[in-house]
């Protein structure tokens, strides 16, 4: 491709008042709105003085903001270009929403965290964003350091990554069909250890969901987890809210002892890196294996405590060559991977379903794709309600995807935004009522079509 010759552009003027850069933000806010945005956080939300007045509306700004790609206080500017004004009402400031987070004190950031969870409610009675939570629900947790820079930054400090920042605590349900949405969120200082706040953080997570099942509903919800949520806090919560844990687990010598135990022809080959499956044989011609035994977890604390279930190990070849090539060994030496379970899965698709868990890491690098590539304010508190704002964002982005059609139902923020939200387009009014002029031959003009006719077409005239 290259830029004509024949017309060549010699001029440009930003002169241009009724033109919009992010006309996606039409439906998508106003998806929001229905599923009580505003009105949730004007009666959540109590923050102080003049700058949490109107709390609803600021909320909402920001909320739009990072849908449209605001990862700073800054680019809230961004509602303020063109007719936006026209289509969103009147934009605050990026200086007034600034203030408006830096009131905020911890109590009002576990405020906005109810609002989140109310919000993420609404969101799921309107769209199919939580499709397939009737039945079988993985619930994820997993922590993340978000790394920022300068030394101003309350909380800061360097964690198990290495990198000076925050950690951010998030726990994700999967449904059956879709993507990943948040269901809780938590900020805490760098340098804690994973498993600080988890025991919370569950509690929170599963009460979400029980709120947005459909009522009478049951079925199995599995909490997945790595290593360092493997402690009686996290597994006692998730088995005291009725939930299934699915945790790996450290090769301690209880552990290492356990899996000496397993016989040799306890193990059953699976579809793994490289596996290859024979149609005559109907089996997997593979080098991972996995095996289960009886375990019961913190058996070292008193019998009430105790957690009885399954150790589930897969094994691989452990590859790594001698450092004598002549000095190869007699026999076949193995890595063991061991999760521990209290589910009814048969010990192959526990050990699939298990691996799955890394979906919670796409939700990680999607929020420091877009909201979370900075913490923009030096006070904890702040940030903390940035995090939560951010985690709105990401649910209303994907309620969206949702509504748009089965393409974009497991797309990335970016990708939403880049074919739903970021749409210019040109404003004109008549007889009191506003048109959007989108561009024409637009890829994806039947997904926008359909989300927008959903969220704010007029309703049909009642039939007699």
């Amino acid at each position: 491709m290259r830029l004509s010759h024949t017309l060549p552009t010699v001029a440009m003027r930003f002169d241009e008042p009724n033109l919009v850069s992010a006309a996606g933000l039409v439906p998508v806010m106003r998806l929001a709105q229905d599923a009580g945005l505003v009105r949730l956080a004007d009666e959540w939300l109590t923050v102080p003085t003049d700058k949490g007045a109107n709390a609803g509306g600021k909320v909402s700004a920001l909320v739009a903001g990072m849908v449209a790609g605001a990862d700073s206080i800054d680019d809230m500017a961004l509602l303020r270009h063109g007719g936006m004004g026209r289509l969103i009402g009147r934009p605050y400031a990026p200086s007034t929403l600034g203030s408006f987070l830096r009131a905020f004190a911890f109590g009002h950031v576990r405020q906005l965290d109810a609002v989140a969870s109310r919000f993420l409610a609404g969101l799921a009675a309107r769209t199919p964003l939580l499709g397939g939570v009737d039945g079988h629900v993985m619930v994820d947790v997993d922590d993340t350091i978000i790394e920022v820079h300068g030394h101003a930054k309350q909380g800061a400090g360097f964690g198990y990554s290495g990198v000076r920042g925050l950690n951010a605590l998030l726990a994700t349900v999967t449904p059956a069909v879709g993507a990943p949405v948040i269901v809780a969120q938590r900020l805490r200082k760098g340098s804690c250890g994973s498993p600080r706040g988890a025991q919370r953080l569950v509690r929170d997570a599963l009460a979400v969901l029980r709120a947005v099942r459909s009522p009478g509903v049951t079925g199995r919800v599995l909490l997945r987890a790595d290593s360092a949520f493997y402690g009686h806090a996290t597994i006692g919560a998730a088995i005291r809210a009725g939930a299934q844990v699915s945790i790996t687990v450290r090769a301690d010598p209880k552990v290492k002892e356990a899996i000496s135990a397993i016989p040799d022809d306890a193990w059953t080959t699976i579809e793994y890196t490289d596996a290859v499956f024979d149609e005559q044989s109907r089996a997997w011609i593979s080098r991972a294996e996995v095996a289960e035994v009886p375990f019961t977890a913190f058996s070292s604390r008193k019998k009430a405590e105790q957690v009885p279930g399954r150790l589930v190990v897969r094994r691989v070849p452990d590859l790594n060559p001698p450092a004598n090539p002549a000095q190869a060994s007699l026999f076949d030496l193995w890595r063991f991977h061991a999760f521990f379970t209290t589910s009814d899965l048969d010990t192959v698709t526990a050990d699939k379903t298990h691996r799955q868990h890394a979906i919670i890491e796409q939700v990680n690098a999607d929020l420091k794709n877009s909201a979370l590539a900075h913490l923009p304010s030096a006070q904890f508190a702040a940030n903390s309600a940035w995090l939560a704002l951010a985690t709105m964002a990401f649910n209303l982005s994907r309620a969206a995807a949702t509504i748009s059609g089965a393409r974009l139902n497991k797309a990335t923020t970016a990708t939403i935004r880049r074919t739903l939200i970021t749409v210019p387009a040109r404003i004109a009014s008549s007889a009191r009522r506003l048109t959007l002029h989108l561009p024409d031959a637009w890829p994806w003009q039947d997904a926008w079509t359909k989300l927008f006719n959903q969220t704010c077409a007029p309703p049909l005239p009642a039939t007699t």
